[in-house]
């Protein structure tokens, strides 16, 4: 298992942040800052890409590469950055994608200079290990997600929770892993990493893994950017910066996979909506009926991780396996949601779920499962026969700053799932218990939540709890978070109504939502 990040990674981290505060005084944000250093790591390391000893052939359109950025200051370097990414935007494969739609966001040209000169360019990047510069990156895209004024946080899930699922899944090489809601790539990551580090691979299989193991899929664009850059840093899919990348911008559910993957681990987006109406096998989209309407899917609803649900489903292989992260309401839902559970259980072996706390999310207060299964053939019997259903929500308090979620804390999980043997050999406990199909089946509606069924006398026992002062923190993270949220849509919504236009449906809904 990958060592916490080294000595070496978190100074980088911080020579990097730390010119982050030079440019706050011009009102960039965080994600404004990482954005911009995206653009600029990925110029350099291109450019170091044709240096000896690497000496690679490919080169960036003329005149808009490294050097020239290095050779111009003042306003003629701010004027020539922004037509350096205007044109590599216009670019094919992975390099179209990272300057897709980019802008400078830096109005200071000194001090773009200074980033330019002063902190990328002291760096040798090609010539620094792929774990150490990848570190150092998710240690700013974790920085970036952590202030939750950017609203970032809904892109990234807990490492720590990404490791214990992908350890149960293991992954192994040859086959094709997928993500429908990339965000900053943790996932593709993480199974990367395990791949790499728990076999012993030939050219042909190390090949395989870096140029086609993974697909993903992320809607929105800069953080499909991020996550490119992410991939690319740890080595994944850029062997070429023309070639076509793992990451795809646009809405996954559109259209039914083109083709199927063996795995599939994701966390699809919390939200009560899907932004798009997706109609029959031809794709067409309507703004005035926000339902998911495919021939490959169960149930229409308006239902997002429903539907995400639904779409992970198709997207693997007979035998493929998938590990997802899933709010309580797709455990309960009435209408489609019952129609899909019953489906669900029929057409896979939904062998394990995992109950999560609350506090582990940037969104707070969410509350969260993992559901494991596996797509079977075709048949008239239930592909289920049994869910294990571990609690790992009961008494357990975590934060986002003070105590903070850890792989070993997901260890007895680990251990309960008993990866790579059947489901046989577990043993049920106090946090791990079996149902079988029959006693979901006679549940009104499908009913997941077979936990609430449970009685614990443990959720009121004060010796069970974690020490006051964890309490304490928790509801204080929680409630600063909250302000610092309303905060910053009061802020959006003032800046509207300056400019005239105070009906911005995301600021609205993001109000209601914390309401």
């Amino acid at each position: 298992m990958k060592q916490p990040m080294n000595d070496h990674s978190r100074a980088l981290v911080d020579k990097l942040w730390a010119y982050c505060n030079i440019l706050r005084d011009d009102g960039l944000s965080y994600g404004d800052y990482v954005e911009q250093l995206t653009y600029l790591l990925f110029l350099k390391m291109a450019h170091e890409r044709t240096q000896a000893p690497l000496n690679e052939p490919y080169r960036l359109p003329g005149g808009f590469d490294w050097p020239s950025l290095l050779g111009k200051s003042g306003p003629a370097l701010e004027a020539h950055y922004v037509a350096t990414l205007g044109e590599l935007g216009k670019q094919p494969g992975l390099l179209g994608l990272i300057f897709r739609k980019a802008q400078n966001r830096i109005q200071d040209p000194q001090k773009l200079r200074r980033l330019i000169v002063d902190l990328i360019d002291q760096e040798t990047w090609m010539g620094v290990d792929a774990d150490i510069k990848g570190d150092a990156y998710e240690g700013l895209l974790e920085k970036n997600a952590a202030d939750t004024k950017s609203g970032a946080g809904q892109y990234f899930t807990p490492r720590a929770l990404i490791r214990a699922m992908v350890d149960v899944m293991r992954p192994r090489p040859g086959q094709t892993i997928g993500d429908p809601a990339s965000g900053t790539g943790g996932f593709l990551l993480a199974a990367h990493e395990y791949i790499a580090s728990h076999f012993e691979l030939d050219r042909d299989e190390k090949l395989f893994l870096r140029d086609h193991t993974f697909r993903g899929t992320e809607i929105v664009d800069n953080t499909a950017r991020l996550c490119a850059m992410n991939l690319f840093l740890h080595g994944i899919g850029g062997s070429d910066i023309n070639a076509t990348p793992p990451i795809e911008v646009r809405d996954a559910l559109l259209m039914p996979p083109s083709d199927k993957v063996d795995m599939v681990l994701a966390n699809p987006p919390f939200g009560k909506k899907s932004s798009v109406t997706f109609v029959g096998e031809h794709g067409r989209a309507t703004s005035e009926d926000e339902s998911v309407s495919r021939q490959d899917f169960w149930a229409t609803t308006s239902n997002k991780q429903l539907n995400f649900l639904q779409h992970i489903v198709s997207m693997l292989k007979i035998g493929g396996t998938a590990a997802v992260v899933l709010p309580d309401n797709v455990l309960f839902e009435g209408g489609a949601g019952e129609t899909i559970r019953r489906r669900l259980l029929q057409e896979c072996d939904v062998h394990t779920m995992l109950r999560l706390p609350t506090g582990i999310f940037y969104a707070q207060g969410v509350k969260a499962n993992v559901l494991f299964l596996e797509r079977r053939a075709p048949s008239t019997e239930p592909a289920t026969k049994a869910v294990w259903v571990y609690d790992f929500r009961t008494n357990q308090r975590f934060t986002l700053k003070t105590r903070t979620m850890k792989r070993p804390d997901l260890d007895d999980f680990v251990a309960a799932y008993k990866p790579g043997e059947l489901p046989t050999r577990r043993v049920e406990s106090e946090c791990f218990k079996r149902w079988t199909y029959e006693e979901i089946a006679s549940r009104p509606g499908f009913n997941l939540d077979v936990w609430a069924d449970v009685v614990d006398e443990s959720v009121t026992d004060p010796s069970q709890l974690p020490p006051p002062d964890v309490i304490a923190q928790q509801i204080i993270e929680n409630a600063t978070a909250g302000i610092e949220a309303f905060a910053a849509v009061a802020a959006e919504l003032a800046q509207l109504s300056a400019n005239g236009d105070d009906r911005d449906e995301d600021a609205v809904e993001a109000l209601l939502e914390h309401e």
